[in-house]
């Protein structure tokens, strides 16, 4: 007699899981740019008595920062036990630091910079770079096994940015400037705290890791800004224009994004965070599009093209498939907080 099978359910592993927290995050920090820019905006059309803007890129990220570590402290205070404490060595509260610092002082301070001296679109696309470096990165200091066609999409990828930023220079709609040169140094520095961060996580509760980041990262934000640009920066924090906006970008990007994406680096594969990353300049240039009213200029659609064949050439014969089925099989419980406390341990990763 013969026995009948049924259908392979679809097994759902913490990579997959990891691989749909890229994508979400991915499409959050796309979208921070053109929601900060247009917050900083309204702020300078919506000039104080004394001539200053109400909102600004140091106050938001400041008071952002610190509205977050409500939540995050209601949702991690577990986390923060005797015995996770003790657990940590001098090189965790080192990694810790370090991590604070670029995540939360260096790579915002160098992004803002950037977006004071250039626009949403440009900054975003000269961000291209990030998905090869990690990937690179990742290979030499994490030792992870890259497959080389996502390499090859990476530099397909960038090369779609770097032709509409060609076309932009040509319509003279940009210049290679400050600005430009400080989005590339940002994007350095966050490849480099994605690194710490995705070290870090594997050993160090997540609850804690996120909130002596934002604490810490915070207070050294305010001590780099009072230094070069003196204490008088953060006056007017507290004007009712800046506390009717700081929710969205506190809530929406801080602390959604931050979650999100810590999620996606403590169990997505390097592959698939950066195939997420590749298509933000899409996602980014459409908002900017909606948000800000930016145009891209002729280089967007065979840019565009080039970008979403970065995207199948990555996707070919690749084992975690990044369309509806993961979606459809993925509900709303998996996001809950819950998932850090499933017991999926490191091997389950593979």
């Amino acid at each position: 007699m013969q026995r009948l099978t049924t259908p392979t359910r679809f097994q759902l592993t913490p990579s997959r899981v990891g691989c749909v927290f890229a994508w979400i995050g991915m499409s959050i920090y796309a979208a921070s740019n053109s929601i900060a820019t247009f917050l900083v905006n309204l702020g300078a059309a919506n000039p104080l008595a004394d001539g200053s803007s109400a909102i600004t890129f140091s106050k938001l990220f400041l008071l952002g920062s610190l509205i977050s570590l409500v939540p995050l402290w209601f949702l991690f205070r577990r986390d923060w036990t005797r015995d996770n404490l003790r657990a940590l060595t001098r090189g965790d509260y080192a990694l810790l630091t370090v991590a604070s610092f670029l995540s939360t002082v260096l790579t915002p301070g160098l992004f803002f910079f950037a977006l004071e001296h250039s626009n949403v679109t440009n900054v975003v696309l000269i961000g291209r770079i990030e998905p090869i470096l990690f990937l690179v990165a990742a290979s030499a200091f994490l030792k992870e096994r890259i497959d080389p066609k996502y390499m090859l999409a990476g530099l397909i990828a960038f090369a779609g940015a770097a032709l509409i930023i060609s076309f932009r220079v040509r319509d003279e709609q940009c210049n290679f400037d400050v600005g430009e040169f400080a989005a590339i140094g940002a994007t350095l520095s966050y490849v480099a705290s994605a690194l710490i961060a995705r070290t870090a996580l594997q050993r160090i509760p997540m609850g804690v890791f996120s909130i002596y980041r934002t604490a810490v990262g915070t207070l050294m934000f305010f001590v780099m800004i009072s230094v070069l640009q003196g204490p008088q920066e953060f006056h007017n924090i507290l004007e009712p224009l800046m506390l009717r906006w700081i929710w969205l970008y506190a809530l929406v990007v801080i602390v959604a994004g931050q979650l999100i994406w810590f999620f996606a680096l403590k169990y997505a594969r390097s592959a698939d965070i950066s195939l997420a990353t590749s298509v933000s300049p899409l996602v980014s240039i459409l908002f900017a599009m909606l948000i800000l009213g930016e145009q891209p200029g002729a280089g967007l659609v065979p840019g565009t093209a080039l970008i979403l064949l970065a995207i199948y050439v990555a996707q070919r014969k690749t084992g975690v498939a990044l369309t509806s089925p993961v979606l459809r099989a993925v509900d709303s419980r998996v996001f809950s907080l819950g998932l850090v406390r499933a017991g999926w341990s490191r091997k389950a990763r593979a």
